[in-house]
């Protein structure tokens, strides 16, 4: 059994005042058979009302309205969360579990998982790269999936902002390179076409150099592959592995246009910049709830900004002057 405290900030910085702000937030950790989310805050400056709501997957949905002048956003989700040990996956099952499955199903509501979605349409490049990396139905189901896991990390390079979150899998493709969520929808889109159930998950991942360094990390993606006789099966192409006990969910959809971490829209004429920063930590026992976690000091610059008044009119020229001189 381990153990994970989580910290999630994420600040919106507008270029000027806006009127009103609707957003909606899905960073609070799932509940499943080996996990347990034991707590869940999530802080948000300007202070308003949040509300929260459970989507068909099982996701916990929190959403807000602030109806008043603001030119800082800031939502901090602190989490704390038990996570039991996984028993391991086989290395592989039998050649005739391919028929078990289709018949598994043909009986099941599976749909969602194996039509193609926004970010996991069926490309000529898709269709190119399946050729290349030999994806037909051949062995049995959990052997070629470690295969395509194995063989989509080899493929890709990681590389931080090498694209967007509206990227589609064929930039990432004809480079050869992207971030967790590039691989998840290349290899959502892969498992799919030999119908086989796939989700995409976001979630955490605890790496031993955070505590380390104390640098900020970002949210995590893989996804889970639905077998006959286990159920789903989650595979990280990323880190090339099946999922363990460092990997924390937080929601799970047909790809990342159903499970971002924030979602909304501001009423106002500005230009928004976004900055996200993680904190994972790793516990032999559960901390007590009402603990005071420590924040890190760059990160509380950002709500004591957030929380400032705003300038009035005449304030705001002269602000302008004053940077327009500096320049």
């Amino acid at each position: 059994m381990r153990f994970y405290s989580i910290r999630h900030l994420t600040r919106f910085q507008y270029s000027n005042p806006i009127c009103e702000t609707l957003m909606e937030a899905r960073m609070h950790p799932r509940t499943d058979p080996n996990q347990r989310c034991l707590h869940f805050a999530l802080s948000v400056s300007p202070r308003c009302r949040v509300f929260s709501y459970r989507d068909h997957l099982g996701n916990s949905v929190h959403h807000f309205d602030i109806p008043v002048e603001h030119n800082t956003l800031v939502i901090i989700a602190d989490s704390l969360i038990e996570i039991q040990s996984v028993a391991p996956a086989p290395e592989r099952l039998d050649t005739a579990d391919w028929q078990l499955l289709d018949q598994v199903v043909s009986q099941g509501d599976y749909w969602e998982m194996l039509l193609p979605s926004h970010f996991t349409q069926p490309t000529p490049r898709l269709q190119a790269l399946a050729h290349q990396l030999e994806v037909v139905r051949r062995d049995d189901p959990l052997s070629l999936l470690r295969e395509i896991n194995s063989r989509l990390h080899n493929f890709f390079a990681y590389a931080p902002e090498s694209t967007r979150v509206d990227s589609l899998i064929d930039e990432a493709i004809e480079q050869r390179k992207g971030v967790c969520q590039d691989f998840a929808h290349t290899m959502i889109a892969l498992v799919r076409g030999l119908g086989i159930p796939c989700r995409y998950v976001s979630g955490y991942q605890y790496h031993i150099r955070s505590e380390e360094h104390q640098e900020p990390l970002a949210s995590h993606a893989w996804v889970d592959a639905f077998l006959p006789h286990l159920g789903w099966v989650s595979f990280d192409p990323t880190n090339n592995l099946l999922v363990h006990e460092s990997h924390i969910r937080t929601a799970i959809g047909r790809d990342y246009a159903d499970v971002p971490p924030t979602r909304g829209v501001y009423r106002g004429s500005a230009a928004e910049e976004l900055h996200v920063a993680v904190q994972v930590s790793q516990h032999e026992t559960a901390p007590p709830v009402d603990e005071d976690w420590q924040m890190p000091e760059d990160w509380s610059i950002h709500v004591e900004r957030a929380q400032e008044p705003l300038p009035q009119a005449s304030q705001l020229q002269q602000l302008q002057q004053m940077e327009q001189q500096q320049q």
